[in-house]
């Protein structure tokens, strides 16, 4: 299967042809209305199912970025999906210590731009199902048509379902994980 590289600036080309995350009102996630006006941060607090990614974020430093600007698409992994890791793996991540780690972690989830699930889905058709996408910390991560749904593959060969699409944001979009992506 032929791979191609997304740059971010082609991600931010694609933005300004038109691709746009559609207002359905807000989605649920973790039991809480996501509402497009809060950013990423406001939002991703008030979600029941990633309380231990809002402890990364908060333990990494990476709050201000995240309440930033942006536009910002994260694939943010859920609780269950931090519960996968070997044991012990988020406490350790968790300390001061390990700081710089968990902000690679955090970052490989992160790709500039605002990816709904249409433009990711076009980009998938245009590169014969798989695309990859320059994340914030640096390298790359693949997305790619799983049927009718997308998934995400890390460096490592992991993949992860995309199990809800294009929570909407003041500063980008956010797309939950079921699995931690790891670089």
């Amino acid at each position: 299967m032929k791979l191609k590289l997304l740059t971010a600036g082609v991600c931010a080309a694609a933005l300004f042809t038109g691709v746009a995350v559609a207002d359905h009102g807000p989605t649920t996630v973790g039991g809480a209305n996501m509402l497009p006006e809060r950013n990423i941060i406001e939002n991703a607090v008030n979600s029941g199912d990633h309380e231990t990614l809002v402890a990364a974020v908060q333990a990494a430093e990476l709050v201000d970025v995240l309440q930033g600007e942006g536009p910002f698409t994260v694939f943010a992994p859920t609780d269950d999906a931090f519960a996968k890791l070997p044991d012990g793996t988020v406490d350790t991540l968790l300390q001061p210590e390990n700081q710089e780690q968990l902000q690679t972690v955090l970052t490989y989830h992160v790709v500039p731009g605002n990816m709904n699930r249409d433009a990711l889905w076009e980009a998938t058709m245009e590169n014969d199902g798989t695309v990859a996408f320059k994340t914030v910390q640096g390298e790359y991560l693949t997305v790619s048509r799983n049927g009718n749904n997308l998934m995400v593959m890390d460096a490592q060969g992991n993949s992860a379902n995309i199990t809800v699409v294009d929570v909407a944001q003041s500063n980008g979009v956010i797309h939950v994980i079921d699995s931690v992506l790891l670089p």
